[in-house]
């Protein structure tokens, strides 16, 4: 498939989304293709001087933190090509040199552009001009910022209530954009401020918070590194954090033990290539995984417990071997609660659960047995279940009975997905936001931020479909592609007065709008960031709480765009009124001014100019790692105790988990391959067990309907359905099976959500398969 130019200048992205072509997967990942797809990719998109200068820079000390994944750089001096196959793609995308301008808008109208897919919007390019859809209207047309501006406040200011609007933000947005977003919005009135954390390691926190008392990971590169063991779960690094392979390749040159525990085998997992090195050229690259446990989906839980139950009985053969009795001691509480929960827990029923036969749980405990130094990894296969939270606490448990915590090279290791989505949560992008951190806002600012608490994505989505909420402002993301229950969602957002995007490309959001839309275009990244004061720097926090500088270099797409800082000023002046305590002007002007008031604020930022300046930045605290102390409701850290929970597989059903391809950040399609999988050209796909197929009665390459099943709160059965998939024989556990979001977001229910932290539930989804007879 090739993109060009027509005459209008539109990109060429069409394409039949059925037509895909399957291979056999591959077994080992990155490698010379990987290079030669990133530079191909930047050439298409941003030729070869503009490629130069982009890939050059990208995550450099002295140049611009990746717009792609939150893997943290090393400490110290940098590779030369400090970047992967996605980051080079996602920079590609964003630094592109083709443009969405308001003549674009004029050939294309709403309607047309709502029947394009999301892989053709993404490849127009950057938008030029803030653009509006006027009630009635059929294309959107160019609107002047300060209008733009004065019509989102004349509506914000005239509902009942503050409450009554949601500001949705996602992990591209810097600190200081996201400190001043949130300080705007309960500065306005109102917590609802959901983000992408409430989609992906919202379940992450929660459990984290009742276990260590802080919903951060524990660990540094360095320490994963140096780890004796490394089990990843429910994480595919070779796609999603390709950055991470080659950490991994160095621990296991240090002798780390690495398990992998995932329902598909991932090329990542199995081997690694690294282009930077001679036998990632030509040779066979190294081994990852130690031991795969391909576990059915919905079954970790059970399987942490059951771990758990094997490190006791360890302990009991050989006493004082396994078990960290004086950390236990000194450090946590329920134990004696945690170890007779544990020891009832039926072995049979985890065999049966997880699909993992007696014998590798029992290496598998070995290995855990004999490390000094454990790190555990996760990420959304473990986050988007239904007992998620508790999942990640018996995971956590396992770390605390051998003193796993504020150890180096050892702890726990959430690994999130978008860069500076941390950080979002740590500038207060979040709807219940601690009373401390309220209170240092209102006395630095001389407001009165709300106390109660406000909406998540879930409840967002509900207060739109109710008519409970009328205005939704989107700061970056792809709110209509990244959430689940498609219609339900997609029908919210159209029954809203306004909705405002703030966007650097065109995406499902813009053409699915209220009433009345505003598109509004922000500097990206790479883009240079002018003003009054002289080029602006930006701060974000990795995966591993790292804060460090990010420095756009490039010429802006257009004239017209303007900063997320300086649109969030400019909107709050105009939206608060000139006499508000906040110093609008001077944030919009001096970025250090931000940075201040984020060291008055924010915990840990203390001397923030001066150490984010530094050359890797600084590392946020971190009590449980950095003195084993631990801030939670006992004051030490916490075994979870949960009643054990999976899924089992109804008769002539499958569960589905969603995932991503390879040619694919988030929502953000960069291709219509997948490599790694085997897939090209297509994506609406179906991995199913061959087994399953033929008891199902389907044949490989059959098209079928993928229909969920469901029970809503009144005990009625619901079904969703999403049309016209390929089926393709894949390894995954009998009764399992997996597809590509967001094509299969219209199958995950908006009630289908994590215990506690709300997350929607896209990694254990009940379907069957109907044959379509096309």
């Amino acid at each position: 498939m090739s993109l060009r130019r027509h005459p209008n200048q539109d990109v060429d992205a069409s394409f039949d989304e059925h037509a895909a072509v399957v291979s056999g997967p591959e077994h080992g990942a990155a490698g010379v293709t990987a290079v030669m797809v990133s530079l191909n990719r930047g050439l298409e998109q941003m030729g070869p001087l503009r490629t130069a200068a982009t890939l050059s820079r990208l995550n450099q000390r002295h140049g611009f933190d990746c717009p792609g994944c939150a893997w943290p750089e090393e400490p110290g001096g940098r590779k030369i090509a400090e970047f992967c196959e996605n980051g080079a793609k996602a920079v590609a995308e964003e630094a592109t040199k083709r443009r969405v301008t308001p003549e674009f808008f004029a050939r294309h109208s709403v309607s047309d552009l709502a029947d394009r897919p999301e892989y053709w919007l993404s490849q127009q390019g950057r938008i030029t001009h803030p653009m509006v859809l006027a009630d009635g209207d059929t294309h959107y047309r160019p609107i002047d910022w300060d209008d733009a501006y004065r019509l989102i406040a004349e509506t914000l200011n005239g509902l009942a209530t503050p409450d009554e609007a949601c500001f949705y933000t996602s992990g591209r947005t810097s600190n200081e954009a996201a400190f001043l977003y949130q300080l705007l919005v309960r500065s306005y009135g109102t917590n609802n401020l959901p983000d992408c954390s409430n989609m992906c390691h919202e379940s992450s926190g929660t459990a984290l918070t009742d276990s260590i008392g802080i919903g951060k990971g524990s660990v540094s590169v360095e320490d994963v590194a140096h780890a004796d063991c490394i089990l990843i779960a429910g994480q595919n690094p070779g796609t999603n954090h390709p950055r991470m392979l080659s950490i991994l390749e160095k621990a296991k040159a240090n002798g780390a033990k690495i398990i992998a525990v995932n329902p598909l085998p991932e090329a990542g997992l199995m081997r690694f290539k690294d282009p930077q090195k001679v036998n990632g050229v030509v040779g066979h690259g190294i081994e990852i995984a130690d031991e795969f446990v391909q576990i059915r989906i919905g079954g970790d839980m059970a399987l942490f417990s059951g771990l758990g139950r094997l490190l006791l009985e360890a302990e009991d053969l050989a006493p004082g071997t396994v078990l960290d009795r004086d950390f236990i001691a000194d450090h946590c509480a329920g134990f004696d609660e945690y170890e007779t929960h544990t020891r009832a827990t039926d072995l049979e029923t985890v065999v049966e659960a997880t699909g993992v036969d007696r014998k590798q749980l029992e290496r598998v405990a070995r290995i855990l047995s004999a490390s000094k130094r454990t790190v555990i990894c996760w990420a959304m296969g473990l986050t988007q279940q239904r007992h998620a939270v508790a999942t990640i606490g018996e995971a956590t448990n396992l770390l605390l009975l051998r003193g796993m915590i504020g150890k180096p090279g050892a702890g726990v290791c959430p690994v999130r997905g978008h860069s500076n989505v941390q950080g979002d949560r740590t500038m207060g992008i979040w709807e219940q936001m601690p009373e401390s951190f309220l209170a240092a806002l209102d006395t630095r600012f001389g407001i009165t931020s709300p106390r109660r608490r406000g909406h998540d994505t879930v409840d967002t989505i509900r207060a739109m479909r109710d008519g409970d909420a009328k205005v939704f402002v989107g700061m970056g993301g792809n709110f209509a592609a990244a959430t689940p229950d498609t219609e339900v969602t997609e029908a919210a957002l159209r029954s809203c007065d306004l909705t405002v995007q703030i966007s650097t490309k065109l995406n499902r959001s813009h053409v699915v709008h209220g009433r009345t839309s505003l598109i509004l275009p922000t500097l990206g990244r790479t883009d240079r960031d002018m003003r009054a004061s002289g080029k602006q720097l930006v701060s974000v926090e990795d995966s591993m709480s790292m804060v460090h500088l990010s420095r756009g270099s490039l010429t802006p797409p257009s004239e017209h765009l303007r900063s997320e800082v300086a649109i969030v000023c400019e909107l709050a002046r105009t939206l608060l009124g000139r006499s508000h305590p906040v110093p609008w002007e001077s944030f919009k002007n001096d970025y250090d001014r931000v940075r201040d008031a984020i060291a008055d604020v924010v915990p840990g930022c203390a001397d923030y100019n001066t150490r984010v300046r530094q050359p890797d930045g600084f590392q946020l605290p971190h009590p449980p790692r950095d003195s084993r102390e631990f801030p939670t409701t006992t004051g030490k850290a916490n075994f979870a105790i949960n009643a054990l929970e999976w899924v089992p597989v109804p008769p002539g059903r499958l569960v589905l988990q969603t995932l991503r391809s390879h040619d694919q950040y988030n929502t953000t399609i960069y291709g219509l391959d997948d490599r790694y999988r085997g897939v090209k050209g297509g994506r609406r796909v179906v991995f199913v067990n061959p087994a399953d197929i033929a008891s199902l009665g389907l044949a490989a390459g059959m098209r079928v309907d993928l229909i969920s099943e469901f029970t809503d709160a009144a005990g009625n059965l619901e079904e969703r359905r999403a049309k016209d998939f390929l089926v393709v024989p894949y390894s995954t556990p009998v009764g399992n099976a997996a597809s590509y979001y967001p094509e299969t977001n219209p199958l995950v229910p908006l009630d289908h959500t994590a215990v506690r932290s709300n997350t929607p539930v896209s990694k254990a989804i009940v379907i069957r398969l109907e044959h379509t007879h096309g």
